[in-house]
């Protein structure tokens, strides 16, 4: 098993390690780090159920009965199959959170520019670029939200009250660019492309069964519902399907460990970190908290250097309410520029090398800076403009 471990599974394993030195060595006092995984508890459970839900949905073809339905919708056009992609992707991140968007539905796209001779890097960059920036409207996009919303005691609607201006603003900007630097007739291969022949579903049962599922978790979510119970109950609907019509796809890789030991060694290292020093360091990079772009700015380059996790929980101890907003602005919409920025844009490359997708780095890193910062500005302003940061 040890030699089936990835480098990043390996740092994973290394930052829980380290936050249990720091437990053990009383860097951490166990009442703090016992009362830090009382509050991850739920968010835990969260992860795991919602992650249940797409991968079991990913197997019951939902999302390729979608982009296949999509891009025969589209006709042959790439500009509305441009509209499609950015709907989809836009909606999977907000609902099913940015790491679905980035894990499950990237291969999904790939593998219908193989079908259909669709250009792969469009599909690939609009799949990574709204994983990260779609994920402000509601708590379960991100799980920077979730901690946020714990921190500031609100419900669904409350968040997505404050967030839709700015996740609205991130989502144009990113469209924008989206064509310009990838989309656009200069930047693919063909004028048109053939739309796919439809193949028929392997099984309704636990199809509709997965598609109900995601429904019912989506409405839950809109009646203000628990997140963990609204993703527990729903993944529990799809298992149930799988268990009755095949039960061989009910495997322990489901369970995403390697999510949960980094989120786990997280809420261990962070705190420790700002009892000894980072919390005054964090307070000095925001400064007196009046300026809303500073805030985010600080969020989103703490997310380029070291991941935006670690640089949202470095900052939530130090800011304010409105402050924490703007955070989120930057820790979401920000970690477009190097490929460590999001756990998500990680796993979006890893996909893209599985696929033989090569996206040129120097290409990579400066689109993502152009996002980042445009993006950045359109959404704390939308931020500000709504009279959120006080």
């Amino acid at each position: 098993m040890w030699r089936r471990l990835s480098v990043l599974d390996w740092i994973r394993v290394g930052l829980l390690a380290l936050g249990l030195i720091f437990v053990a060595t009383g860097w951490l006092p166990l009442n703090v780090a016992t009362g830090k995984l009382d509050d991850i508890a739920p968010l835990l459970l969260f992860l795991v159920a919602v992650i249940v839900l797409a991968e079991l949905t990913k197997e019951a073809q939902v999302f390729d009965a979608i982009a296949a339905r999509m891009a025969v919708l589209g006709r042959g056009s790439y500009a509305a199959l441009f509209f499609l992609s950015t709907a989809f992707a836009s909606f999977v991140t907000i609902f099913l959170n940015l790491d679905t968007t980035a894990v499950l539905l990237t291969p999904v796209m790939l593998a219908l520019a193989l079908r259909t001779g669709i250009a792969a890097v469009p599909l690939a960059m609009t799949t990574i670029w709204l994983a990260n920036t779609a994920s402000l409207l509601l708590p379960v996009s991100n799980l920077t939200n979730l901690l946020a919303m714990n921190t500031l005691q609100m419900s669904n609607r409350e968040f997505a009250g404050y967030m839709w201006a700015p996740q609205a603003a991130a989502i144009a900007v990113t469209m924008l660019f989206l064509w310009v630097f990838f989309w656009r007739r200069g930047r693919r291969r063909e004028a048109r492309y053939t739309p796919p022949v439809l193949e028929p579903i392997a099984d309704r049962v636990v199809f509709w069964a997965a598609a109900g599922a995601c429904a019912w978790f989506i409405a839950a979510l809109m009646l203000d519902q628990h997140v963990a119970v609204a993703a527990t109950s729903a993944a529990l609907i799809v298992v149930v399907a799988f268990f009755v019509r095949d039960r061989g796809k009910l495997t322990w890789s489901l369970i995403p460990w390697q999510l949960i030991i980094f989120v786990t060694g997280l809420f261990l290292v962070v705190p420790a970190l700002s009892l000894h020093g980072l919390d005054a360091v964090m307070a000095w990079m925001i400064g007196d908290g009046d300026n809303a772009y500073r805030t985010a700015a600080v969020g989103a380059g703490l997310s380029n250097v070291i991941n935006n996790l670690p640089a949202y929980q470095a900052l939530e101890g130090v800011a304010e309410r409105g402050e924490l907003l703007a955070v989120l602005v930057g820790t979401n919409v920000g970690p477009v520029v190097t490929p460590w920025a999001s756990l998500a844009t990680l796993l979006w490359f890893e996909s893209c090398r599985r696929h033989e997708v090569r996206v040129p780095m120097t290409r990579f890193l400066a689109t993502g800076a152009v996002l980042a910062v445009t993006a950045l500005a359109a959404s704390v302003w939308a931020l500000s403009w709504g009279g959120v940061f006080v």
